[in-house]
């Protein structure tokens, strides 16, 4: 396949991030043409949505093997961990975004864990419970702030920040006894709590080579000031000052380059994003969790900013050619802000009208992403926890959130939040 071969492209996922792939995928002059699954209420006007659940393996290659798609881009996590990579490799198809193995990255941070201490990858002093017993004589005899993870996949709200160790006896008690994040929750991981600036960086990886994006920041706390619970994201920017120079050679050669070999010497050829949520801390930066896919909200953030074909940047990384890519950035500044619905991150929004969407046809420095979105009856609802993003680039990051906030301020649902303080 050259890079003058049109291609048909199915995406899986429903959410912001999705749109935003979408939406970087449609102005490729490569797309032949694009199915979403399942898509949401923005996702339609770029491509064609197909209902369905994007961890039914069997279901995606079915549908990838009746419409002819030539690339399959991976949105969301549990895909990646259920083998949906492995199976459409199997069959033939091309896809971007790790295998099974590779996605236990994220899938189990026990795992994870694991594989920092074995190769002195930095990282917080953890332990690892499936028992509660145990948990709470560990947790007992500590006496500092600690953070109580769930191992699994919990949709970015299985991470619990506790002040004290009651805090973490509680969220451990909620994980191991009460299942409150269900299978998620059935081992927990106990880690100090670090203290430093949080950062997110993101990497495209093709087994052999590393091309690091420019780093985001995201805000994870619901309210201003990075209080209330921890949520998926509620808003991001692009790029951060916060890591210098020196830092990211430090990120590259102690953390990057580090991980890609564990996972070769682990016989696993990791091929798609690797997303790294760093704590910039005085000793020095260490992870805090690895991603195997586009983190959101920064996948908006990074997207508005890329000037290059993203389909002919992921057909390289699929297929082993990272080095033979030629990736461009929009110098301007992007911001992005989370619309959520009143009672998120604890119940989703479902069925409000959605009203004061702009028309933003030919723009490339604003855009509204869809997250939580549906149609109903020709009409945009509210679907989901995170509803919607608005998104603005702009030559100064002062500029493009001011523009990102005038934009939020058009847009009315029953209930809509959002943290007045993003990119601040």
């Amino acid at each position: 396949m050259s890079k003058r071969d049109t291609l048909n492209v199915l995406l899986l996922g429903g959410g912001a991030r999705e749109h935003a792939i979408a939406w970087r995928a449609s102005r490729s002059p490569r797309l032949k043409k694009l199915w979403i699954l399942p898509g949401n209420a923005g996702t339609a006007q770029l491509g064609t949505n197909v209902p369905g659940d994007p961890a039914d393996v069997k279901f995606v290659v079915d549908v990838a093997r009746r419409e002819a798609i030539d690339l399959v881009i991976v949105g969301p996590e549990e895909p990646l961990a259920a083998g949906v990579v492995d199976a459409l490799t199997q069959a033939g198809i091309l896809a971007f975004g790790p295998k099974a193995d590779g996605a236990r990255l994220e899938a189990d941070k026990s795992y994870a864990k694991h594989l920092m201490r074995q190769h002195a990858i930095p990282t917080a002093e953890s332990r690892i419970f499936d028992d509660y017993e145990n948990a709470l004589e560990y947790i007992s005899s500590r006496d500092e702030a600690l953070v109580v993870k769930a191992s699994g996949l919990a949709k970015g709200k299985g991470v619990i920040v506790c002040e004290d160790p009651a805090q973490a006896i509680l969220a451990a008690e909620n994980m191991l006894l009460k299942q409150e994040f269900g299978e998620a929750g059935r081992r927990i991981v106990v880690e100090e709590r670090l203290n430093g600036r949080e950062v997110s960086l993101m990497a495209f990886v093709d087994g052999r080579t590393i091309y690091v994006l420019d780093p985001a920041q995201d805000h994870k706390r619901l309210r201003d000031g990075d209080l209330g619970p921890n949520t998926g994201g509620m808003g991001a920017f692009c790029p951060t000052s916060t890591i210098s120079p020196a830092i990211m050679r430090n990120i590259e050669t102690q953390i990057l380059v580090p991980t890609l070999d564990a996972l070769v010497r682990d016989e696993i050829e990791y091929r798609g994003l690797l997303y790294v949520g760093l704590m910039l801390t005085p000793a020095g930066p260490k992870v805090l969790e690895f991603n195997c896919r586009f983190g959101d909200p920064e996948a908006q953030a990074i997207l508005m900013r890329m000037k290059s074909d993203l389909l002919d940047v992921c057909e390289a990384t699929a297929r082993g050619r990272l080095e033979q890519a030629n990736i461009e950035w929009d110098e301007r500044h992007s911001v992005v802000v989370v619309l959520a619905g009143g009672d998120y991150p604890n119940k989703s929004s479902v069925g409000a009208p959605i009203d004061g969407l702009p028309d933003l046809a030919g723009r490339d420095d604003l855009f509204v992403f869809h997250g939580g979105t549906k149609l109903e009856r020709g009409r945009v609802v509210t679907n989901g926890g995170r509803v919607l993003s608005t998104a603005a680039l702009a030559p100064t990051r002062e500029a493009a959130r001011d523009a990102a906030y005038q934009l939020a301020g058009r847009i009315r649902f029953e209930g809509m939040q959002y943290r007045r303080d993003i990119a601040m």
